[in-house]
């Protein structure tokens, strides 16, 4: 298997078995019977719902048989499932699984087949390579939060990441490379970089640092770094303490949320008088990269009009020429994204 820095490894996850003896219980069958899966083949049903489809939210086939079956018996959702009512409709689903469903309408039969037939393919997930082959050749490390939190009196738990954690053991994964070619360090070796990885997204800045590292590669390398908590939430902190030691690390600012009574994320620490004005240095004067990986509702965003604020009041520009700067950064690949 090769990988390079930047790349992401699919992981083929199976569902918790404790959830899926839930959901055959609350359709009173006993696991055994033969359902056909997405790709054409038959199989156990209590096999097919731990490798084959998603049991956890439900799709807008489930919810339509679950309506047709229970009759009068679910008209909450039958008045939900006007597709004028669509909002609505998530907002009733946000946090519910099949199971729950399935226990809240009781007398609501399906045979194995109409249920399997309402179900999703399971996919694969992905996640940033946070190594280096050159620095582990025959490793490859992924940086995965655990989900696990309660909801409605049951407990959640992430499919991907308690798979992982908590079920394969000494046993084997089925994994696969994902390239990213759009997500790559400069190929020149004397550019420098800025890594913006709050989180699990510093997963491929480590393997990054360490490529660097390997390489000897000259560029400037500079890391910003937030989460939650000091004391727990450092991922990697004795690695990158390490590289910044050995001269890899060229600067690195951390960002704790919540070690304080003020919030404070990484585009604050980017937006701080010396670090926006060494920023946009690195940027305009000696053609640095700069690099956002991580959530893309909110961090991504924030990171990316912080940019914008950097560009506009050190590179004295407008809002209209900032944006234009930006938009001529990603077009010459030198802003680059991850966000998922």
């Amino acid at each position: 298997m090769v990988y390079e820095c930047g790349d992401s490894l699919g992981v083929f996850p199976q569902n918790c078995p404790e959830l899926v003896e839930d959901i055959i219980r609350a359709l009173r069958l006993n696991g055994q019977e033969i359902v056909v899966n997405k790709d054409g083949v038959g199989r156990p049903l209590r096999d097919a719902l731990i490798q084959d489809f998603i049991i956890t939210q439900p799709s807008k086939e489930f919810l339509n048989l679950l309506v047709e079956k229970s009759g009068d018996g679910a008209p909450t959702l039958r008045q939900l499932l006007n597709p004028e009512r669509k909002v609505d409709l998530e907002s009733y689903l946000y946090g519910v699984e099949i199971v729950d469903l399935l226990l809240q309408h009781p007398s609501t039969s399906f045979t194995a087949e109409e249920f399997a037939g309402t179900l999703r393919k399971l996919q694969p997930r992905l996640y940033s390579i946070a190594s280096s082959q050159k620095a582990h050749p025959r490793e490859v490390h992924l940086t995965i939060a655990v989900v696990r939190y309660e909801t409605g009196g049951r407990r959640r738990k992430g499919v991907a990441s308690t798979y992982l954690a908590d079920r394969v053991g000494a046993g084997r994964v089925p994994v696969f490379v994902h390239s990213a070619k759009g997500f790559r360090l400069p190929e020149d070796p004397a550019i420098p970089i800025i890594m913006v990885g709050p989180g699990t997204g510093v997963a491929p800045f480590r393997a990054y640092l360490q490529e660097r590292a390997e390489t000897g590669a000259s560029g400037k390398n500079w890391l910003f770094f937030g989460d939650q908590h000091v004391a727990t939430d450092f991922l990697y902190r004795a690695d990158f303490e390490s590289l910044q030691a050995a001269g890899v690390l060229t600067r690195f600012n951390t960002a704790f949320s919540r070690d304080q009574a003020e919030r404070i994320y990484v585009q604050h620490r980017m937006l701080e008088p010396e670090n926006a004005a060494e920023i946009w240095r690195w940027i305009d004067a000696e053609g640095a990269h700069f690099f956002v990986c991580g959530d893309a509702k909110r961090m991504a965003k924030d990171v990316d009009a912080a940019l914008h604020k950097i560009i506009c009041e050190q590179g004295g520009k407008t809002p209209e020429q900032a944006a234009e700067y930006l938009e001529a950064l990603k077009k010459l690949k030198r802003y680059k994204r991850d966000v998922y």
